[in-house]
């Protein structure tokens, strides 16, 4: 299969390419479609955990799993190479345990508003980038729970599909770059664009 990557994602080394499960898909509009379909059921698995800590780093592997684990061998296992974007691979472990560390004490001291805190645990979860695929889509539906949980309806995400080059994901990919340089406004009106 060749891979077609819309602009910022990230590409898969070969050994990763390599852990494709389904056989059958020869194009990136295929391997998108099977994706989609195997997210929604990550989605509600994710939505029926209405008990289950968010900001535990099992939650977090196990929510990867459960929406690429039809599509990917790896899923829900961190990288284990070096990417265009994202912690060292080594330190994955580390940086993720201190990002959900930091969500819980933001949270028991009300730091920030709930949609600034959401979207800066986005930013950060993206920013670590724990897996080889899927850190965007995972780091959304992430940020969706939490926000939830927290008494808040979804993000809107623009209301359009971020895996293909659009504006919307042109636009998102900006609102995350100006989030690394500290100017979180982007992002939080893109999350809630119409």
């Amino acid at each position: 299969m060749d891979f077609d990557y819309a602009p910022g994602a990230t590409p898969l080394d070969p050994d990763e390419a390599a852990g494709l499960i389904p056989r059958h898909i020869t194009t990136q509009g295929e391997l998108n479609e099977w994706e989609q379909a195997n997210i929604l059921e990550g989605v509600q698995w994710a939505l029926k955990q209405k008990k289950r800590d968010l900001l535990d780093e099992v939650f977090v592997r196990e929510l990867h799993r459960r929406m690429l684990s039809k599509t990917w061998k790896w899923a829900g296992t961190y990288r284990q190479t070096d990417k265009n974007i994202g912690a060292d691979w080594r330190q994955i472990p580390v940086q993720l345990r201190n990002l959900l560390d930091d969500a819980k004490t933001q949270i028991e001291f009300k730091s920030y508003p709930a949609d600034a805190l959401a979207l800066r645990f986005h930013h950060r979860l993206v920013w670590i980038h724990p897996f080889a695929n899927g850190n965007g889509r995972h780091a959304r539906l992430m940020a969706d729970l939490l926000i939830q949980r927290l008494g808040h309806p979804a993000f809107s995400w623009g209301r359009e599909s971020l895996v293909t080059a659009s504006t919307n994901r042109q636009s998102y990919l900006a609102a995350l770059r100006a989030a690394d340089n500290r100017d979180y406004q982007p992002l939080f009106e893109f999350a809630r664009s119409h």
